[in-house]
């Protein structure tokens, strides 16, 4: 076979970006192309369509052809249009063998094998996006994404799934069974990873040396940064230091329910602070002032934030929802992400208890290191290789 450059043998794959704009998505394919090694898997180039914002992310390789066209920068109607219409003719065009849909929707009609990853749990758990409110454009939004990604996957030749959480819960939806899909977790950068520090004693905490806090994750309605920052402010009632710093964009509605709960609880912003976005590159210094971490989502597929803190030696207190238990193990302490209470209890167990911080963080940093992106780029073109050569599904 000859490629589009004109090259002998290899396959050529097409990838699908023009619905990964920022984010998580966004983070996963730079790095995953940045780990990925092509040829392994028998792959003579690979072919991005995406906005130019979301191109200029991603690494400069020999075999890697970011495709930008000006229609994948406007809004999501044009970009829904080129997908359907446009793409399988670019992808004959450029003598594809397959179609990678990492944002995990695909066009109808394909002549070529579809490979989707499915990325967000929150279209497909109704108790979740019902937080957004009969008449917010947010829940329609979700459950359209839902329909567009169930038609997709329930398509597709190969599905890619972060966790065993969500094979298990996408496949229950989908009616499907797993022969034609995969668990490949995402990997963690390099510079998150920090050898765990010796925990403070309790008796060193002082109003002006507290146990601090770190929050990082949008703010959004399934993610309880107000439940944190009540459950805070009744630790310090009982009088012990502690402080919280929360990091990370925002959705409007749930950021006003964030501020006003920080002006009813901490009016002068003692001990509860938002700090806002801090751009990716630098994210990791916000890891290395803190004692400990707490993530209270009650809604995840894969939680790579939680990856992070394990892998920056924190100790971490975390939310028993959906994949939590499975990617922390044994190595957190739970509670119920909408219980202040719970929250409370479990943040007293790690300030009062420095020997337990010690072993968690150091576990957990172990065990971070299961989680490489070269292994992820390995496994993942692998698994879409093997896709090609099988017989397609119906």
């Amino acid at each position: 076979m000859v490629n589009s450059v004109g090259m002998v043998g290899g396959l050529i794959l097409g990838i699908d970006a023009s619905n990964i704009r920022a984010g998580g998505g966004v983070t996963h394919l730079s790095q995953l192309l940045t780990a990925a090694e092509p040829s392994e898997a028998k792959f003579e180039q690979i072919m991005v369509w995406s906005g130019a914002s979301t191109l200029e992310r991603l690494p400069d390789r020999s075999w890697l052809r970011k495709m930008h066209l000006p229609m994948l920068d406007k809004s999501l109607p044009w970009r829904i249009v080129w997908q359907q219409l446009l793409l399988p003719a670019a992808l004959k065009d450029n003598h594809c063998a397959a179609l990678f849909s990492p944002g995990g929707t695909a066009p109808a009609r394909l002549s070529v094998p579809s490979i989707v990853m499915s990325q967000s749990m929150l279209p497909f758990e109704p108790n979740e996006y019902a937080r957004y409110g009969l008449l917010s454009g947010m829940l329609w939004k979700l459950r359209l994404l839902r329909m567009a990604q169930m038609r997709s996957m329930r398509r597709a030749d190969g599905l890619i799934f972060l966790t065993r959480y969500a094979q298990r819960e996408m496949l229950r939806i989908l009616g499907c069974d797993e022969n034609r899909t995969a668990v490949i977790p995402h990997g963690i950068e390099e510079r998150f990873f920090s050898q765990p520090k010796t925990s403070i004693s309790v008796q060193d905490f002082t109003a002006a040396r507290p146990f601090r806090l770190l929050y990082v994750s949008i703010v959004d309605m399934y993610k309880h940064q107000w439940q944190v920052a009540r459950a805070v402010a009744k630790l310090r009632r009982n009088g012990l230091p502690i402080t919280v710093e929360f990091i990370g964009p925002a959705y409007p509605p749930a950021l006003q329910r964030l501020q006003d709960t920080l002006m009813a609880v901490d009016p002068q912003g003692a001990f509860l602070h938002y700090r806002g976005p801090v751009a990716f590159p630098e994210l990791h210094k916000a890891y290395q002032g803190a004692d400990a971490f707490v993530f209270a989502s009650s809604c995840e597929n894969l939680p790579n934030i939680v990856l992070e803190a394990m892998a920056a030696g924190l100790p971490i207190a975390s939310s028993n929802r959906g994949p939590m238990p499975e990617v922390l193990g044994d190595l957190g302490i739970y509670f119920d992400p909408e219980s202040v209470d719970e929250i409370a209890a479990a943040l007293q167990s790690l300030y009062e208890q420095p020997g337990l911080r010690n072993t968690l963080a150091q576990s957990a940093y172990t065990k971070a290191r299961d989680y490489s992106w070269r292994q992820c780029a390995k496994a993942t073109f692998g698994f879409i290789a093997d896709t090609i050569r099988s017989e397609p599904c119906t």
